[in-house]
Formats: C-alpha cells, structure tokens, sequence
C-alpha cells in the first residue's frame, strides 16, 4: 500500500482560547442573535479548507468541537441496528457521523481554518470527493490500538492528492510508538507530520492542526 507565504501567527494561537486548555464541548446550537465572536475576525486576511479524518470513533468530532471558536455544527446520528452490524470499530459508540462536522478556528490574527470533519465509515468515503473540492489538506487522525482501521482514510487522501499531517490521538491505554515506526506501518511519504494529540485537550488540538499548516506552508514554497 502506497502513502503518497502566510505570516507565522501560529504559536499564539493555542493559548487563545478562553476556556483553558481542556475546553468544553459546546452544546447544540440555538437561536440567539449570534456574538462578536461567532463573526470571522477584520484582521483576517486569509483562509482554508481544512478535512479532519479518520476511522469511526477516533475523535473527530471531539476534536473539532474542542477547537472551534464557534458552535459546531455535528450531524451525529444514533446507531442503527443495521449500522452497527456494519461498523464493528468502535462498538462502544452510540452516535455517527452521517455527512459532516463543521468548525472555524482563527490562527493568530489573519488565518481562519473551516475545519470539516469526515464520517467514518468506510461506506461513506464515496461522499469525501464532495467534502474535499477546496480543501488545502487534512488531519488525520489515528488511534495505535488499531492502526489498520486508519488505512482507508490514508489511501482516500492519497487518491485525492491532499496533502496531510497525521495526528496519533491518545486512548486509554494506546500503545507508544516512535514516530518513524508509525511511519514505516503507516507507509507515510518521509515528509508526512506525525504529531500526538488529545483531542479533548485544547492546546493539543491546535498544535495538531498548526503542524499540519506549517506542513503545507513548507509544501507550497517547496513547489516549483
């Protein structure tokens, strides 16, 4: 299996957030008349797609919801009988996603992320061709117990040619791996990041996704 400038504001980013670092999950949205904090900043002054990743229950949503400056949008379904008969995973899981999640997240003060989130399971990769027209790469994330769950994930961007960084997101008791052994199993391109991350930790979260942006900042100068 194959794995195929901006200003730097974004070490600032990850210690924004006014929750601390263990953000809590925003609950469903509402109808009231939207904050100063919900309008993308005026000092912005570029943007990006941005796909997250991965097999069902690796924390996509987690992240997504600990990360983003405004409500997330989460289109989590409940399990159907049939559906998990299917995707055996995650068995734990009670909730899917069943089109996307959708989150922003400002980088410093002139880069803001929309950051989609992907359902996980295999039947629905069909649907990423849609979710990735304008996206300028993704964070995967992985979990170690079950590194072969990740590899349809992998081989989707690789197909689409989106470039990547890979997330190792911690479970209890996930086993430790060196980052060029995760490489080697994952058959990761040399140049691929592979960062740790919590998802449920806010300053983790955001340094996952500044590697990825430093990632394809060093990509686009590299191309001829």
């Amino acid at each position: 299996m194959s794995r195929t400038a901006p200003s730097d504001p974004l070490a600032e980013r990850s210690a924004e957030h006014p929750e601390g670092r263990h953000a809590a999950y925003p609950g469903p949205a509402h109808t009231a008349a939207p904050t100063a904090e919900q309008y993308v900043r005026p000092t912005v002054t570029g943007a990006a797609k941005i796909l997250v990743v991965g097999p069902l229950g690796v924390g996509k949503t987690t992240l997504i919801g600990t990360v983003s400056e405004i409500r997330p949008l989460s289109t989590e379904a409940t399990m159907t009988k049939a559906g998990a008969r299917v995707d055996t995973a995650a068995p734990h899981k009670k909730t899917t996603t069943v089109a996307l999640d959708f989150g922003r997240m400002t980088l410093g003060d002139e880069l803001v992320l929309y950051l989609f989130g992907t359902p996980g399971q295999q039947r629905f990769l069909p649907a990423w061709r849609d979710l990735a027209k304008g996206a300028l790469g993704a964070l995967a994330l992985i979990d170690t117990r079950d590194l072969e769950a990740s590899f349809d994930a992998l081989g989707h961007l690789e197909d689409l040619d989106l470039p990547f960084a890979v997330a190792v997101n911690h479970f209890p008791n996930s086993p430790l791996h060196a980052y060029e052994d995760l490489h080697d199993a994952l058959d990761l391109l040399p140049h691929t990041p592979v960062v740790n991350c919590d998802a449920r930790d806010h300053t983790s979260s955001v340094q996952a996704l500044i590697a990825l942006v430093r990632h394809l900042i060093e990509s686009a100068t590299e191309s001829p």
